[in-house]
């Protein structure tokens, strides 16, 4: 006589090995798993394809050609592809693309400078502290490792930052001359030249970017340029800057104690104008791609030549004569930085 189903025992768990409790269900309490031990088997429709053997071809080195391969990457730095109908890239498209690239760069430029000037005041304050006791040999280590850190780093990023910035203004002074209308009559060697030619470097940036900030204004191209204080601060600082790091080149070829605790001051102040000449170019390069990249709107003001019995109505025109045209005006004056930006 078989023994009653609430007596019999559950079934074996595969996962958990345990017994479920006689009526328990088609699940174990314990883990979850279907306690009925299926295999599924997938086939496919008309049963089982037999597997392609795919044929190993021996390796035979790398590829050999006869003569030397034509195709590959292009040569230089990648490159926007323009759209299709578009044509090539406008000037201004490319100060942006060039500034988005410079302003990063100006900032390393501040930081590794900071960085050097903090180096040579820690070497002078040691110079001092030598004159009446020894120093220790890892203070002096130290103190050549960031000196050697700061000056190699801020020449590295100096450069980078000054071949940018010779592009970013080349390009800015053609979108400017586009948007005047006019011709930019400076050719990429003057433009060059203006900024690595010692000498000439004084005074041609700070004219190239005042034609550029003229011209982005919407002025009269007739009108003299008239710098704004942000770019005149910033010539300030550029002379002040070239100036000073000639004297620090010239003044490493003098010889003696003093001469070199003078050098050590001379090369401080060089890395903190270096800083501050950079944080005030990447305030220049944002002023100026920001205003070629914008078209100005809204209601300018306007000088409007009048003359007398002309407030009323206007008078009549002579017979046989062409028919009156608009009042003449002037040329729009901004008079506030704000409206010069538009």
């Amino acid at each position: 006589m078989s023994a009653p189903a609430s007596r019999r025992p559950g079934p074996l768990c595969p996962r958990c090995g345990r017994t479920a409790p006689p009526g328990g269900g088609a699940f174990c309490p314990w883990c979850g798993r279907y306690l009925a031990a299926l295999d599924w088997v997938a086939t496919t429709p008309g049963g089982p394809a037999a597997e392609p053997t795919a044929r190993r071809d021996r390796y035979a080195g790398p590829p050999r050609y006869r003569a030397v391969p034509r195709w590959g990457l292009p040569v230089g730095p990648w490159r926007i592809a323009p759209v299709p109908g578009e044509g090539p890239l406008r000037p201004v498209d490319r100060a942006r693309a060039l500034a988005a690239q410079l302003v990063p760069v100006l900032w390393v430029v501040v930081v590794v400078s900071g960085v050097a000037a903090v180096a040579e005041v820690w070497r002078y304050v040691l110079l001092l502290f030598s004159r009446s006791d020894a120093l220790s040999p890892e203070a002096v280590g130290v103190s050549d490792a960031l000196v050697w850190f700061g000056g190699w780093s801020s020449v590295v990023a100096t450069i980078a930052a000054g071949v940018l910035m010779i592009s970013w203004s080349l390009w800015t002074y053609r979108a400017a001359a586009d948007r005047a209308g006019t011709r930019a009559w400076r050719s990429r060697r003057w433009v060059v030249a203006g900024w690595v030619v010692p000498g000439w470097n004084l005074v041609a940036p700070g004219s190239l970017l005042a034609e550029t900030e003229h011209a982005a204004l919407d002025l009269p191209p007739e009108r003299r340029p008239s710098p704004s204080r942000e770019l005149l601060v910033w010539w300030a600082l550029w002379a002040a800057c070239v100036v000073l790091g000639a004297v620090v080149l010239v003044w490493r070829f003098r010889t003696g104690t003093q001469a070199l605790a003078d050098g050590v001051v001379l090369h401080a102040w060089a890395d903190v104008l270096a800083a501050v000449t950079a944080w005030r170019t990447i305030r220049v390069v944002r002023l100026l791609t920001a205003l070629l990249a914008t078209r100005p709107q809204g209601p300018r003001q306007l000088l409007v030549s009048a003359t007398a019995g002309t407030a009323g109505a206007e008078p009549a025109a002579p017979a046989g004569a062409a028919s009156p045209q608009a009042a003449p005006t002037a040329a729009p004056v901004p008079t506030t930085a704000a409206d010069r930006a538009g």
